[in-house]
């Protein structure tokens, strides 16, 4: 009797632990989506089609079409984007032709013993082989494991009937591989936060799928370090981008939908909702942007690029008032519109409040984050400008590759058109925004680029900026002062400074 019931206990915990391991499908499909989900699903995958090439069974680039023709080379992330979408999709064809993508994507994979970049994926199959000393982000892209495999692990989720066994097998197996090389590369830290969040769904899944115990503690002992991180000031140490809080919010859906542990689900949940509400906070809907400062940024204006926070914002508001662009093969940075498969299955769980504050404009405020011990974020969101800086204690400046931009001005020109004004470049920087303006305290020079439809460079003094919608009184009491012109707008550059004040109010 006594072996029964030890027999029962063994079978009951072995039940517990798949039962944990197997994440509930969605079956979600464009006839389930709502009116803005399946309008954003069908132009990504319009797109997708529209880039496939059926000789490599991979996507073409599509960001150089400016002739009618797609780009030189093939994408091998975005491929995996485009089977999931076909997955999703499922119209007659869509099955082998996600079959095709998936093989092409696995046979891209880095397999040689002992090399730095082992498990992750070419960029595009036309890209040289790493060499013993590659430099990382210019020979080979080590974030690639994670974007890869939480695709491969959202499609093994909800659609193995989908896919031929042999291949789902093969997409575990990489999966494996891809945790193996970021085990061994150990480069990633708990703050670099897009891809840590990735990387502790990711890796939680290949636990549980192997049954590995190793794994399975060394991947919690992961999300808690991420979620005790975010836990500290209830925000990420990536902070306030418009491009990788979109993929922050990916990760975190990944967690609350699939997570093996109501832990893991449950702090999934509370950190997405903490950042929709701080994303809120900085939203301002009738500018159709989220204000600065940017602590990664690909751009100034979310009306004219795309960002993957815009990608998640289009599936709950209209066409007309997300802030999102038209969508064409030559949009910037049109490639993270194929996140919609995502997007569409995992859906944006948005709290109450920071919904109605996507909608419609709330009124005035600013906003003060505390980030990290010595980093403070401060915003003001007004009704025709918004503005923000970061006060990093002097331990970040900017130069001209940098994605930071400590000091932020938006706001809507008399043309429709958005115009804004950025630091480009610093040397170790505070900034604080009020509600007036921006005090920025840095010795030496500061740049500011600045674009504005209708811009008149012959207005703008070292004292004031007279700007199509704004005007700007700056105190600065630099050595020299001098405007460059640039394609994209002029250069205003301040040497020799401690410190700048600028007083910002719409034009009269």
């Amino acid at each position: 009797m006594k072996i029964r019931i030890v027999f029962a206990s063994i079978l009951a915990l072995a039940c517990f632990a798949a039962c944990q391991a197997a994440p509930t499908p969605r079956h979600v499909s464009p006839a389930t989506m709502d009116k803005n989900t399946q309008e954003l699903f069908k132009s990504s995958m319009d797109l997708n089609d529209q880039a496939f090439d059926a000789s490599a069974k991979l996507l073409r680039n599509p960001l150089s079409r400016r002739t009618g023709t797609m780009g030189p080379y093939h994408m091998v992330r975005e491929s995996s984007w485009y089977a999931l979408g076909l997955l999703t999709r499922d119209a007659p064809g869509d099955r082998q032709r996600a079959a095709d993508l998936i093989d092409a994507v696995l046979k891209q994979q880095y397999l040689t013993p002992g090399v730095r970049w082992y498990g992750t994926f070419h960029r595009a199959p036309e890209e040289p082989d790493p060499v013993p000393d590659a430099v990382m982000w210019r020979n080979y892209d080590p974030n690639w494991r994670v974007f890869i495999g939480t695709t491969f692990a959202m499609i093994l989720i909800e659609y193995p009937d989908r896919i031929p066994a042999t291949l789902a097998q093969r997409m575990y197996t990489s999966i494996d591989h891809a945790i193996e090389g970021e085990i061994a590369e150990k480069r990633l830290v708990p703050s670099y936060t897009n891809i840590a969040v990735m990387y502790g769904f990711l890796w939680d899944f290949a636990a549980q799928h192997g049954n590995r115990a190793d794994w399975r503690q060394m991947s919690h002992d992961w999300t808690e370090s991420v979620y005790k991180l975010y836990s500290q000031y209830g925000t990420f140490y990536e902070y306030n981008s418009p491009t990788y809080c979109g993929v922050d919010l990916y990760g975190l859906a990944l967690w609350r939908a699939y997570g093996s542990t109501e832990r893991i689900r449950k702090a999934g949940s509370e950190m997405e909702s903490g950042l929709w509400n701080d994303l809120a906070d900085h939203y301002q809907p009738d500018l159709r942007n989220i204000a600065g400062p940017y602590d990664r940024s690909y751009g100034m204006d979310m009306e004219s690029y795309v960002s993957v926070v815009g990608v998640w914002m289009r599936s709950v508001l209209d066409a007309q008032h997300a802030p999102l662009p038209a969508i064409t093969p030559s949009t910037d940075h049109v490639p993270d519109v194929w996140f919609a498969s995502q997007i569409a299955i995992l859906g944006a769980k948005i709290p109450a409040a920071a919904l109605a504050k996507i909608h419609s404009f709330a009124g005035e405020h600013l906003v003060r984050k505390q980030i990290s011990d010595q980093r403070v974020a401060t915003t003001f969101v007004g009704n025709h400008v918004i503005f923000g800086g970061e006060a990093t204690s002097k331990t970040k400046d900017e130069g001209p590759a940098s994605q930071f931009h400590a000091a932020t001005i938006q706001w809507r020109t008399p043309s429709g058109e958005i115009g804004f004004a950025y630091i480009t470049q610093a040397p170790m920087i505070d900034a604080t925004a009020d509600k007036n303006g921006l005090s920025i305290s840095a010795t030496g020079t500061v740049r500011w680029h600045i674009h504005a439809s209708g811009l008149t460079p012959e207005k703008l003094t070292a004292t004031d900026w007279d700007l199509p919608g704004l005007h700007v009184s700056v105190k600065a009491g630099q050595k020299d002062f001098s405007i460059e012109k640039s394609p994209t707008g002029v250069d205003l550059v301040y040497s020799g400074i401690t410190g700048v004040r600028l007083e910002i109010k719409p034009a009269q």
